[in-house]
């Protein structure tokens, strides 16, 4: 499974681990992404999407329908 949310575009990031002396590692941040079904009343079906925790913020504040037209408009759905 991708480590991509659908919504946001968000990506892992990556950065170094620093250990008490200094020494620096690579190291990668990850994306909270959660797997979160939809029901979409235009469409009258469920979407699952695989979405980041502020991917679920933006849905909440756009709203669901907005989001889908968006992916779809992106051939992302």
């Amino acid at each position: 499974m991708s480590q991509q949310c659908q919504v946001t575009g968000a990506r892992p990031a990556f950065g170094n681990r620093v250990s008490h002396s200094h020494r620096r590692t690579r190291r990668r941040f990850d994306v909270n992404i959660q797997r979160k079904r939809y029901w979409v009343p235009s469409l009258g079906r469920h979407v699952t999407l695989r979405v980041s925790a502020r991917g679920i913020k933006t849905i909440d504040q756009r709203g669901i329908e907005a989001v889908v037209a968006d992916l779809r408009a992106r051939k992302e759905l």
